[in-house]
């Protein structure tokens, strides 16, 4: 087993279903980017589905932040989530309503766990 988490998917979308019956996820209109007419712009509503594996039994902590190079980030999402063995899969949905952009920019994405960095990308916003 890793010490250290390991995130086995990242996927910006428009919804996530998820059957009743079998437990399957299907991801609805995943997209990579955001572009926009004027700034500053509200997007309405997105999800972020993480999947991660490799984590230790218990409760543990969920931060994503988000912000453009030489600015504070912030917090976008914290919530706790639960383990029950380092070989389960643990899927997140995480409805983000009403994210703001002041100015297009190549946003930075951190995604943690219980303080540990699992995943530093970016997010692209354009003008149009």
């Amino acid at each position: 087993m890793s010490t250290k988490p390991q995130i086995l998917a990242w996927v910006t979308c428009d919804a996530v279903y998820v059957d009743p019956a079998t437990g399957k996820h299907t991801l609805l209109g995943i997209f990579t980017n955001l572009r926009a007419k004027e700034f500053p712009v509200s997007h309405p509503r997105m999800v972020w589905f993480l999947s991660f594996s490799d984590l230790t039994m218990g409760k543990h902590q969920l931060k994503i932040t988000i912000g453009l190079p030489m600015e504070e980030p912030r917090t976008i999402i914290e919530k706790e989530f639960e383990a029950e063995n380092p070989a389960q899969r643990i899927n997140l949905i995480n409805d983000i309503q009403g994210l703001d952009f002041e100015t297009p920019g190549n946003y930075g994405i951190i995604i943690e766990i219980d303080n540990q960095v699992i995943l530093a990308s970016t997010f692209p916003v354009t003008e149009v």
